[in-house]
């Protein structure tokens, strides 16, 4: 009986409510309270996600070219990352949440009190324009960071070198970071919605959001439902952009959109995969063109060798 009149008031609060989430709220709030105000559900959300948003990507590289319906979208069809190029990012990866993520995750369970769950649910515009908000915010942010570790000899060889071990990203290496990078990078995806004031749904929904596209940019594949493709007007970067980045490392700093590259004159033309129609251009694009390239040896072999020559280019 209890349930059936919690569940009339909760029909009866969306009735006078505007926003069409909140059953979806209500639920959440009344069945799984304890664990969405756990400091830890935030890291438990953002690293399952992670790992989920990969996987299809990562069937794609270990397919290669016996998948063709999915491979001839492959931005640089002649690099396709090695089991041992695989197994090193997720070796990073795991480490850096052993070592940093966890611990930071268990000291502030320590200290800092349960996150409260409001009882009105956002409206869907509001999450929407909070989602979007904070992509903006978090896109100048390292912008500036990701410009100056490129400019500072020091920074980009103490702490983002790492990132640029392979001229062709791939999923597993979107959290090949630094230390220093993935920290920076959880602060601020942390700290910007509360800057923000956002519905704590909404900041759910932009970490959620912020890792798809983050592993959508390293993807290394170029597939019609791209942001890139559905968001017009060439706003919005994607995988082509941030992979012209990793083979010309002195452009296309904005993890995302396009303003900021174009306002400080750091924005490289990209062109689109081969796998969909039109013409395609190649010479502006990629280096590398569609030329077969050992990936495995010549990526490492580049980032083990010449750090300081691949520094000085920019």
């Amino acid at each position: 009986m209890d349930a059936q009149v919690a569940y009339a008031n909760i029909w009866t609060a969306w009735l006078s409510n505007d926003s069409v989430l909140q059953p979806v709220w209500d639920h959440l709030r009344l069945h799984h309270s304890p664990s969405l105000r756990s400091p830890l559900f935030p890291i438990i959300l953002t690293v399952s996600s992670y790992f989920v948003f990969c996987l299809p990507y990562l069937l794609c590289d270990l397919m290669g070219e016996r998948w063709p319906a999915a491979h001839r979208f492959k931005i640089q069809p002649g690099r396709s990352p090695t089991p041992a190029m695989l197994l090193r990012c997720l070796g990073v990866t795991l480490r850096n949440h052993a070592l940093l993520v966890l611990p930071a995750s268990v000291a502030q369970w320590a200290w800092r009190p349960p996150v409260p769950l409001p009882d009105r649910a956002p409206a869907l515009l509001e999450l929407a324009g909070g989602v979007t908000a904070n992509l903006l915010l978090f896109d100048f942010q390292y912008f500036i960071w990701h410009l100056l570790h490129h400019r500072v000899r020091w920074l980009y060889v103490t702490f983002h070198a790492i990132h640029h071990d392979y001229a062709a990203p791939f999923a597993l290496a979107t959290q090949c970071l630094g230390g220093w990078e993935l920290v920076t990078v959880g602060f601020w995806t942390t700290l910007n919605p509360i800057l923000l004031r956002c519905h704590v749904l909404t900041t759910w929904v932009f970490m959620v959001v912020h890792v798809y596209v983050s592993v959508e940019d390293h993807c290394g594949y170029d597939f019609p439902w791209s942001m890139s493709r559905i968001i017009p007007f060439g706003i919005y970067g994607g995988p082509s952009k941030h992979d012209v980045h990793h083979q010309k490392p002195g452009t296309n700093f904005a993890p995302h959109f396009s303003h900021w590259d174009k306002v400080f004159g750091t924005h490289a033309d990209f062109c689109f995969s081969r796998g969909h129609s039109g013409e395609v251009k190649t010479g502006d694009c990629h280096s590398n063109g569609d030329r077969p390239v050992n990936a495995s040896q010549k990526d490492r072999v580049e980032s083990a060798t010449s750090v300081k020559s691949k520094y000085d280019e920019r």
